[in-house]
């Protein structure tokens, strides 16, 4: 992970950095998980949570007083791979589609429906199952309003649910 030097700046009071180091050791793992599934890209997902993780302890006066900093990192992480897409896809656009990237590891069973869920509907079952979040907390985290959250998580679902009991 790339900490902000001291040179660069200043570094938060004591308490203020022993709070972000438990919030980190806490949240680093689960927030991975997180992008990794959403993004469908290990390495990605590992720099994308590095970047946010970066940001919160630039920030953490701020994110630590947040009802869910967990949630802001994750929002973070997919802000910030969503536009490393979008720039590498204007420098290189894909010749088709299949030509994304997917995760090294080959899906299986829920996790296979889960990566060929669109992005959106990903990112809220994503906050809602993996991470835990509350309805509220995944609309405040992706920027949506509750009832969006619930229409993916509930459209989601139902192609999870249709296609897991359709391989039985």
């Amino acid at each position: 992970m790339v900490v902000p030097t001291t040179a660069s700046r200043p570094a938060p009071p004591e308490a203020a950095a022993d709070g972000f180091e438990a919030f980190y050791r806490a949240h680093v793992d689960r927030v991975y998980r997180a992008l990794a599934v959403t993004l469908r890209q290990d390495d990605l997902a590992h720099e994308a949570v590095d970047e946010a993780m970066a940001r919160a302890y630039a920030k953490w006066a701020v994110v630590g007083t947040l009802d869910n900093p967990a949630g802001w990192v994750f929002r973070v992480g997919l802000n910030w791979a969503t536009s490393w897409w979008r720039k590498k896809r204007r420098e290189h656009p894909p010749a088709v589609e299949a030509d994304h990237p997917v995760s090294d590891a080959t899906p299986t069973g829920a996790l296979l429906v889960l990566a060929e869920l669109p992005l959106p509907q990903r990112a809220v079952i994503t906050c809602r199952i993996l991470l835990d979040l509350s309805t509220a907390e995944t609309a405040e985290a992706l920027g949506l309003s509750e009832g969006t959250v619930k229409s993916r998580l509930s459209r989601g679902l139902t192609v999870l649910r249709t296609q897991l009991s359709s391989e039985e």
